[in-house]
């Protein structure tokens, strides 16, 4: 029995492309010397299509494959796929729904400890001899500060119920106030930052989030005030970013997505005060092994003629 062609858009968790790669024939995008030429020659035997929630699917590319039956989105896949040409073309889409909150949430607050008490600056202090000839730099304490969470979703709930912990307080922005939420809210960024110790970007990208956080808002954070980015790299400015921790506008930052993954500017590269992480929010074993279990549960389901679980509308 031939096994269907998916096509495979992005890289995606090792085991779950095994795995596809034992019940269908693969082709990866990602690995073609000239992607336009792999899929010139593929397209009319593609009966799927993988992707993931950021590199996502485009109306354009419903076109170039015109015996598509199922889009397979490793992740939740809102707002990356178009599903007005899937339904137009009747596509079935997918996703893998799970919850990433508590997962990003940690990694948010562990860039708050590691950024204010300056752990990785001071590993490579260590490291590099430095201990043998000087004290190391001074972090500063969590417990009497204040997190401005930018965002109080899912996620920017899950970090205040943390940060709490510490003996942080929480103030947070949103597009308006939440019922039952103690929290103070501020209704513009820049009186957050102003109030903030440490501001936290947990906000979906929109068109009206895009650069929210720019020069203005750092100049209200202050010299003394950290900044945190668990989101997506657009909602801050990152020409502003760069600008503010040359000139010591802004302590410190904590960086988890970028403008142009995985294109970092060397200038952040180069800066002891920031530190960087390959946006990992959701990158642990459990949540890539979930997902996996349901994208195959989705692939399979359609090509055996079967209701997908997970479907996307």
């Amino acid at each position: 029995m031939t096994k269907p062609e998916i096509l495979v858009l992005t890289r995606i968790y090792a085991p779950t492309l095994v795995a596809l790669e034992q019940e269908y024939t693969v082709h990866k995008l990602w690995t073609a010397a000239d992607p336009n030429a792999l899929l010139q020659e593929v397209a009319p035997n593609i009966r799927g299509v993988v992707t993931t929630s950021l590199t996502g699917f485009k109306h354009e590319q419903f076109e170039t494959l015109p015996n598509l039956e199922i889009l397979a989105c490793f992740g939740i896949g809102h707002g990356a796929i178009d599903l007005s040409a899937a339904r137009d073309r009747r596509v079935t889409v997918t996703n893998t729904p799970d919850s990433i909150a508590e997962s990003v949430a940690d990694l948010g607050t562990g860039l708050i400890i590691a950024l204010m008490r300056r752990i990785c600056e001071t590993d490579r202090f260590v490291r590099t001899g430095k201990w043998r000839k000087s004290l190391p730099p001074l972090g500063r304490d969590l417990s009497g500060k204040t997190c401005g969470i930018v965002g109080l979703g899912k996620i920017g709930l899950c970090i205040a119920k943390r940060v709490q912990t510490f003996g942080m307080s929480v103030c947070y922005y949103g597009p308006r106030e939440k019922n039952g939420v103690e929290h103070p809210y501020y209704a513009d960024v820049e009186t957050l930052a102003k109030h903030s110790d440490c501001l936290v970007v947990t906000c979906p990208l929109t068109p009206q989030t895009r650069k929210l956080v720019d020069a203005r808002i750092l100049r209200a954070l202050g010299a003394k005030g950290y900044l945190v980015n668990v989101a997506r790299g657009a909602i801050v400015d990152e020409e502003a970013l760069i600008a503010a921790l040359k000139t010591g506008e802004i302590a410190g930052a904590g960086l988890d997505v970028f403008w142009n993954e995985p294109d970092v500017p060397a200038e952040l590269i180069e800066m002891e005060q920031v530190v960087l992480v390959p946006h990992i929010g959701s990158s642990t074993l459990e949540i890539r092994e979930q997902r996996g279990a349901h994208l195959l549960a989705n692939l399979r389901a359609h090509f055996s003629g079967n209701p997908v679980p997970n479907p996307l509308r």
